[in-house]
C-alpha cells in the first residue's frame, strides 16, 4: 500500500533529526512506500467547506544538515490526501484549536492522526483528570483560597501552567515558600488560564517515565532523569533519557486508559508516569520515539504506520 501523506508540523528545516519523533515517522513512512508532503500550520486554509494547505512534497533522509529535499510549492486540497499527521508542537492555544476545526472537516475521509476532534477535547493536563484514581492529588484553578487550602493539606507542591509544554514554567514550592503568590501574579499577567498544583512526588528524582501507546496499546517506555538538583525531567530542559522496563503498575495504567484512547481515535499518545502516578496524557505531538528505538529497538513509528495502513485498507 502506498499512501499520500501530508504532515502538519513546525518548519522541517529547523528540526533536530537526532531526536525528532515526527522525522522518525516521516522516514519510516517513506521506507514503507508512502509519499510525504509537508506544510506549516499557518499555511492551512478553509474556504467554502474545503480545506487546503500550501506546502511542498519532500524526501527525507538521515543526513545532518541535509535531511530534506523539497519539491515545488503548491496548494493541495487535503481531502485528496490519504493521511494527515497532525504534528505541530504546542502551546495548545486558540491557533491550535482553530486548526483542529479545519482538520475536522476532512476527517475521517482523510485520516487525521490524531483525531482532531479528540485532540481538541483532550487538553493534556485536563484529559488526565478523567482518571483521578491514577493521578497524584491535583488542583486546577485560579481561586487563591482553593490554592491556599490545597497547600495547607499537601504542603510541598508543584506549580504548572495549564497549557505549557516541555516542562516550561514548572516550579516546586515547599510548604513555607513565600514566593508562590508572586509567581501566581506572573501567571496572571501572562494569560487568563488556570494553573495546576500537584502534590510533589519525591520519586521524580529517579525520573519521569514516558510511555508511548499506539492505538491504546503500550509500545514501550523510556525514563527521563532530571539534572541534579532539578525536578523537571523533560529532555527539552536537560533531562537525560535512559532505558527502562514497564512495571505492573505501568501496565495497569495503560490498561485503564487504553480503551478510551482507542475509542477517541488517539492513535499515537505519550503518557507521563512518576512513580505510581499518571501525571499527563500527551496527544498533540508526543515525543520519545527516537530514544525508545535507540534503547530498545522498538519502533513506535513503524507500529503506528502498521495501524494506519490497516485503517486505510478497511476504510
Amino acid at each position: 500500500m502506498s499512501l499520500k501523506v501530508a504532515v502538519q508540523m513546525d518548519p522541517l528545516e529547523g528540526i533536530n533529526i537526532e531526536g525528532d519523533t515526527t522525522f522518525l515517522m516521516m522516514t519510516m513512512g517513506q521506507e514503507r512506500g508512502h509519499s510525504m508532503w509537508v506544510y506549516t500550520p499557518d499555511r492551512l486554509s478553509l474556504e467554502n467547506g474545503r480545506v487546503s494547505a500550501y506546502g511542498r512534497p519532500v524526501s527525507v533522509r538521515h543526513a545532518k544538515g541535509d535531511h530534506a529535499t523539497f519539491g515545488a510549492w503548491e496548494r493541495k486540497d487535503l481531502a485528496e490526501m490519504d493521511v494527515v499527521l497532525l504534528r505541530q508542537d504546542p502551546p495548545f492555544d486558540m491557533a491550535y484549536i482553530d486548526n483542529t476545526f479545519f482538520l475536522e472537516a476532512i476527517h475521517p475521509q482523510t485520516l487525521v492522526v490524531n483525531n482532531p476532534v479528540e485532540v481538541r477535547n483532550a487538553p493534556e493536563k485536563l484529559f488526565v483528570t478523567k482518571f483521578p484514581q491514577l493521578q497524584p492529588p491535583t488542583l486546577i484553578t485560579w481561586d487563591r483560597d482553593a490554592i491556599a487550602d490545597f497547600r495547607k493539606r499537601h504542603g510541598d507542591v508543584v506549580l504548572k501552567p495549564l497549557n505549557g509544554k516541555g516542562g516550561s514554567g514548572v516550579t516546586r514550592h515547599l510548604a513555607d515558600d513565600p514566593n508562590l503568590d508572586a509567581l501566581l501574579e506572573l501567571h496572571a499577567e501572562i494569560g487568563r488560564e488556570p494553573v495546576i498544583l500537584q502534590k510533589f512526588l519525591p520519586s521524580v528524582t529517579k525520573g519521569d517515565k514516558r510511555i508511548l501507546l499506539v492505538d491504546g496499546e503500550p509500545a514501550g517506555a523510556i525514563n527521563r532523569v532530571p539534572p541534579k538538583g532539578q525536578i523537571r525531567s523533560n529532555m527539552a530542559v536537560g533531562g537525560t533519557p535512559e532505558p527502562i522496563e514497564l512495571t505492573a503498575r505501568d501496565r495497569e495504567i495503560c490498561a485503564t486508559i487504553g480503551p478510551e484512547l482507542k475509542r477517541r481515535g488517539l492513535l499515537f499518545v505519550g503518557i507521563d508516569v512518576i512513580g505510581e502516578y499518571l501525571t499527563e496524557i500527551n496527544v498533540t505531538s508526543p515525543t520519545g520515539a527516537v530514544a525508545l528505538k535507540r534503547f530498545t529497538g522498538i519502533d513506535a513509528a513503524d507500529l503506528l504506520w502498521q495501524r494506519v495502513e490497516t485503517l486505510r485498507a478497511t476504510a
